[in-house]
C-alpha cells in the first residue's frame, strides 16, 4: 500500500476543502466511510488515493432513516446492517431489507455505508491484478476478460472495452424502485436531485469513468417513493455459495396487481450487467397482462434480448431467465396485508 495522507472531516465544507485541497496538490484524494471496498483495493496496488477523507463525523447529518408519508429517505452514511435491521424496511419494504441482508457478510454490513455501497468499483478478477491489462484500471490498455476467463461476467450493457459485472445488490432494488439520489457539489455549493438509474455510466469506450458525479460530490441521502408495488416487491439471488458471493444472476421485481393482473411491474437485473439494469421492455411487455407462467417467460425472454455472451459465460442467459421468472411468480404470490 502507498503512503497517503489522512483527514477527518468535520462536516461537509470541511470535506470538500480537502478534496479540493487533495486535487490540486496531488490529482485527487477520495472520501473514505466503512471503506470496505476502497482498503482492499488499497492494499492490492489497484487503487492509490493520495489522500483520505474520513466523513464519518458526518453521520449526525447524513445517518438517519426517515419515514415520511410519500417516501423513505435514507441517509447515505446509514450502515447497510442498519438499514437491513430497520423495522419500517423490513416490513414496508421487502426487496430493499432482501437486497440488503443478501449483500457480503454481516460483519461487512456492520461497517459499510449505503452510499459508499453504491458506489463500489464494478470490478472482476483482471482489476483486481495489476499484471493483468485493464481499461477500467488502466484505460487503453485492454480488456484482458475479454477471450479470458469470463464465467463472472456481463451479458448485458458490455462493450468491446469492458465485461466487468456491477457485484451490488441494493443498486439493483434501488433502480427498480425508481430511487432518487440527493448530493452536494462542493465546487458549487449547490445540493442537485438525480434519479438514482441516472448514477452509473455504461462502460463504452470510458469503461474507467463509472458515475456522473462531479468531483468532490458527496451523496448525502436516497429517497425510495412509497409506491403501491412496493409492498409486493423481492429480491432473488443466485450464487455458487449461499455466504459472502457476488450474484451470478439476480432480480429485483416489484409489482402492483389487481387480482393476477398487472397494473405496474418493476424489474431489475444483476450479476449479469454492467450496472444496475432495470428491463423496461420487460415491464411494458406485462402490464396489463395475467402474470402466468407464459407471460413470466416472455417477459424474461425481452429481457435478455440484448444479451452478448462470451462462451464461458452464456450460461448466465438462461440462468438470468430463470431467476427473473422465479421472482415474477414468488412476488405475485406475495400476500398483501397493511
Amino acid at each position: 500500500m502507498d503512503r497517503f495522507e489522512f483527514h477527518r472531516a468535520k462536516d461537509p465544507a470541511d470535506a470538500f476543502r480537502w478534496s479540493e485541497a487533495s486535487r490540486e496538490r496531488t490529482g485527487g484524494g477520495s472520501y473514505i466511510a466503512g471503506g470496505t471496498n476502497l482498503v482492499d483495493y488499497m492494499t492490492l496496488d489497484v487503487m492509490r488515493p493520495s489522500v483520505l477523507i474520513d466523513i464519518n463525523d458526518l453521520r449526525h447529518a447524513y445517518g438517519r432513516i426517515e419515514r415520511m408519508s410519500d417516501r423513505l429517505r435514507l441517509g447515505a452514511l446509514v450502515r447497510m446492517s442498519e438499514a437491513e435491521d430497520d423495522p419500517v424496511i423490513h416490513r414496508d419494504c421487502p426487496v430493499l431489507h432482501q437486497s440488503l441482508a443478501q449483500a457480503a457478510s454481516r460483519q461487512i454490513r456492520n461497517v459499510a455505508s449505503l452510499g459508499g455501497n453504491v458506489l463500489q468499483r464494478t470490478r472482476c478478477e483482471y482489476f483486481r491484478e495489476t499484471s493483468w491489462p485493464c481499461n477500467k484500471r488502466n484505460p487503453g490498455s485492454g480488456c484482458a476478460a475479454l477471450g479470458g476467463v469470463c464465467r463472472q461476467h456481463a451479458v448485458l450493457g458490455t462493450s468491446e472495452h469492458c465485461i466487468a459485472a456491477y457485484a451490488g445488490d441494493f443498486g439493483q432494488a434501488l433502480i427498480a424502485l425508481d430511487a432518487t439520489l440527493e448530493t452536494l457539489d462542493g465546487s458549487s455549493g449547490r445540493r442537485r436531485r438525480m434519479p438514482f438509474a441516472d448514477l452509473h455510466r455504461l462502460p463504452g469506450d470510458s469503461p474507467h469513468l463509472e458515475t456522473t458525479l462531479h468531483p468532490g460530490e458527496l451523496i448525502t441521502f436516497i429517497e425510495v417513493p412509497m409506491a403501491p408495488w412496493l409492498y409486493r416487491s423481492r429480491y432473488i439471488k443466485i450464487r455458487d455459495r449461499q455466504s459472502y458471493q457476488f450474484a451470478l444472476a439476480s432480480a429485483a421485481v416489484a409489482l402492483d396487481m389487481d387480482g393476477e393482473t398487472v397494473r405496474e411491474a418493476r424489474i431489475a437485473l444483476g450479476g449479469v450487467t454492467t450496472v444496475p439494469w432495470r428491463a423496461r421492455e420487460a415491464e411494458a411487455y406485462l402490464r396489463g397482462k395475467a402474470l402466468d407462467e407464459a407471460a413470466a417467460a416472455e417477459a424474461a425472454r425481452i429481457a435478455f434480448s440484448t444479451a452478448r455472451a462470451q462462451p464461458q459465460n452464456a450460461f448466465k442467459v438462461i440462468l438470468g431467465q430463470r431467476t427473473l421468472i422465479r421472482a415474477l411468480r414468488e412476488t405475485a404470490q406475495i400476500e398483501i396485508g397493511r
